[in-house]
């Protein structure tokens, strides 16, 4: 098994890769919106106590895809390779249809499997994560 990281996407939360390869299976990670070495997060506002004041979910969409890309090309994949992708939206009611959207732009013709659900919380202050599975050569 290979692990990987990405010196453009955002440092994981945790201990953990930011992808892993077992056969021909690149499996990623929950990958936000965050960007690499910035507290700050692509559209969210927060209060001084840390609270989502406001975010807006395009932003983040957009945001979340380039940190996808980052990832697939570390690890020696491409978009195309995509077969899987779970997203997790903190407000369904609210982003979906932008979300969807959004996700048409990017997936038009990759057209992977996908389940989005609405959480609670992520781990950091933002509105969507993504779990994507790649088949690679």
């Amino acid at each position: 098994m290979n692990s990987y990281q990405s010196d453009e996407a955002p440092e994981p939360v945790g201990l953990y890769p930011h992808a892993r390869k077992v056969g021909n299976l690149l499996f990623l990670s929950g990958i936000g919106p965050r960007e690499r070495g910035k507290q700050s997060i692509p559209g969210v506002t927060l209060n001084e106590q840390g609270d989502v004041v406001s975010y807006d979910i395009s932003v983040q969409c957009h945001a979340v895809f380039k940190n996808v890309r980052a990832v697939l090309e570390a690890s020696g994949a491409k978009w195309e390779h995509l077969v899987d992708v779970t997203v997790f939206l903190t407000n369904m009611k609210e982003d979906f249809h932008t979300f969807n959207a959004i996700y048409a732009e990017y997936f038009g013709d990759v057209q992977p499997c996908r389940t989005t659900v609405e959480v609670t919380a992520l781990p950091t202050p933002i509105a969507i994560e993504l779990k994507c599975i790649a088949a690679i050569g």
